[in-house]
C-alpha cells in the first residue's frame, strides 16, 4: 500500500521527466524548436491534470471508506461479539436504538420523565397566547416535585396572559374523592379552565383503530400550536416525547378538539367542584 502510494507520487515527476525528454529530442535531435515548445507545454498540462485527478480519486475512496465504516460500525461490533448471550443482549438493545431513531425521523424527540416535564415547563415559559392540554387526573400535581414545578411554569405563564385550558380525564367515581378534589380546586382557583372528560364517554377516534381505548393515559399538551408533548401509554426507556413538526402538531390539535367535544364545563359551589350540567339539572 505504502509503495502504490509512493508510485503515485512519482508519476507526476515521471511524467514531467518525459515530456520534457521529448521536448529536448525534438528540439536538439530533429530541430523543431516549435513542436519542441508545443509538446512540453502539453506534456506539463496532462501532468498537472493527472494529478489533480489521482488527488481528487484519492480523495473520494477515502471519503468513501469512511463512510463506509461508519455505515457498519454496528455491523462490525456485532461481528465481535462471540458469546451467544451476549449477541442477543446487543440485538436487543439494536432494536430500541431503531425504534429510537424511527421516532426522530417522525419528528419526534424522546424524553424520560425529568427531561419531559422540564421541556414542558420551558415550553410553558415561551407561550405566548395559549396552552391546550390533556391529563389523567392524578394527586401527584401536589406532591411530585417534577409536576409541582412544571405546574409553577403554567402560573407564571397566566401570570403573562397566557389562556391554558386543562381537560381532566377521570372515572366517574373519582370526581368525589378529596384528593382530587383538591387537585381540581387547586388548579381551578388559579384560573386554569378545568374540563372535565370521563373515560366512557370518550369517543372511539380518541383511542386505538379497534375502538375506545379506556385504559389509555390521554396526557398531552400542545403550546401555541406550535409544540407538542405526550407521555407514552406504555412505560419504557422513555417517559414521553415532544414535536414541533406542523403535520404532528395538527395531529394533536385535532386529538384535543374532539376530546373536547365530549368535556364537561365545571363550577365551584359550596367548596366542591362539580359539572356545570349537575348545577342545571338541580335548578330544572
Amino acid at each position: 500500500m505504502k509503495l502504490s502510494k509512493k508510485i503515485q507520487e512519482m508519476a507526476v515527476f515521471i511524467e514531467f521527466a518525459a515530456s520534457a525528454g521529448m521536448a529536448i529530442f525534438f528540439h536538439i535531435v530533429l530541430d523543431t524548436p516549435q513542436v519542441a515548445y508545443t509538446i512540453f507545454g502539453i506534456g506539463i498540462l496532462l501532468s498537472l491534470a493527472t494529478y489533480l485527478l489521482r488527488e481528487d480519486l484519492d480523495k473520494t475512496r477515502h471519503e468513501m471508506l469512511d463512510q463506509y465504516h461508519q455505515a457498519h460500525e454496528l455491523t462490525f461490533a456485532l461481528a465481535q461479539i462471540s458469546d451467544p448471550e451476549c449477541q442477543t443482549r446487543a440485538h436487543e438493545l439494536l432494536a430500541g436504538n431503531k425504534r429510537t431513531i424511527s421516532m426522530l425521523q417522525q419528528g419526534f424527540i424522546p424524553l424520560d420523565e425529568t427531561e419531559f416535564y422540564l421541556e414542558g415547563a420551558k415550553c410553558s415559559d415561551m407561550a405566548q397566547k395559549r396552552i391546550k392540554a390533556v391529563d389523567p387526573i392524578t394527586t401527584g400535581w401536589l406532591t411530585r416535585g417534577a409536576l409541582v414545578n412544571f405546574f409553577q411554569s403554567n402560573l407564571r405563564a397566566l401570570d403573562r396572559g397566557v389562556s391554558i385550558t386543562r381537560i381532566f380525564v377521570m372515572n366517574r367515581e373519582e370526581l368525589g374523592d378529596p384528593d382530587i378534589q383538591k387537585v381540581l380546586m387547586t388548579q381551578y382557583t388559579d384560573d386554569i379552565e378545568v374540563r372535565i372528560v370521563f373515560r366512557d364517554e370518550l369517543p372511539s377516534t380518541a383511542g386505538n383503530h379497534s375502538g375506545r381505548d379506556t385504559n389509555s393515559s390521554y396526557d398531552f399538551a400542545v403550546y401555541d400550536d406550535q409544540v407538542a408533548t405526550e407521555v407514552f401509554q406504555q412505560s419504557g426507556i422513555y417517559f414521553g416525547r415532544k414535536t414541533a413538526q406542523p403535520a404532528n402538531v395538527e395531529r394533536y390539535q385535532r386529538l384535543y378538539e374532539i376530546i373536547d367535544h365530549c368535556a364537561h364545563a365545571v363550577i365551584q359551589e359550596d367548596g366542591q367542584i362539580i359539572l356545570a350540567s349537575d348545577k342545571l339539572k338541580i335548578a330544572a
